[in-house]
C-alpha cells in the first residue's frame, strides 16, 4: 500500500483550512485518512503539526507532499508565518508616476549642476578679468 502525507482541503467556500493527513495514494483529496497529523489555516497562517508522527509515518515510507514538506519545515525550525506581512506590490500607474518623478529630478539636478557650474565659470572669468587690469595697470603707472 503505498502511503502519502498530504493535505486535505476542509472549511467553507472562500475560506478553506487543510488538514495534515496520511492516507492511501490512491484516495480521493478528501476522502478516508489513516491518520490526521497536522493543521494549515493560509488565512491565518496558523500551522499545526505532530512531529513525531510525521517522523514516523516518513520512517516507514511515506511520500510527502512538496506543501507538507515545507510546513513541516517551518515548524520543525520555529519559523512562524503570522508575524510576516507581504509588501505592498505597486500598480503599473505608480511605477510609471515614480520613474517620472525620478526622471525630473535627476534632470532638474543636472540643470542645477549646470547652472552652478556656469555660475562658477563666471565668477573665475569676472576674477580674471579683475585681475588682469591691475596688472597691466601696475607696470603702465611706473
Amino acid at each position: 500500500m503505498a502511503v502519502t502525507i498530504r493535505l486535505k482541503r476542509i472549511g467553507t467556500r472562500n475560506a478553506s483550512c487543510f488538514r495534515m493527513v496520511v492516507m492511501d495514494k490512491r484516495m480521493a483529496r478528501d476522502g478516508r485518512a489513516i491518520e490526521e497529523i497536522g493543521f494549515y489555516n493560509p488565512h491565518s497562517k496558523e500551522e499545526r503539526v505532530n512531529l513525531e508522527r510525521a517522523d514516523y509515518w516518513m520512517g516507514v515510507g511515506a511520500q510527502v507532499s512538496e506543501n507538507c514538506e515545507h510546513i513541516i519545515d517551518r515548524v520543525r525550525k520555529g519559523i512562524d508565518r503570522r508575524g510576516i506581512v507581504k509588501p505592498a506590490k505597486p500598480s503599473k500607474k505608480q511605477v510609471a508616476k515614480l520613474a517620472a518623478e525620478a526622471k525630473a529630478k535627476a534632470e532638474a539636478e543636472a540643470k542645477a549642476a549646470e547652472e552652478a557650474a556656469a555660475a562658477k565659470a563666471a565668477a573665475e572669468a569676472a576674477a580674471a578679468e579683475a585681475a588682469a587690469p591691475a596688472e597691466t595697470a601696475a607696470p603702465a603707472e611706473a
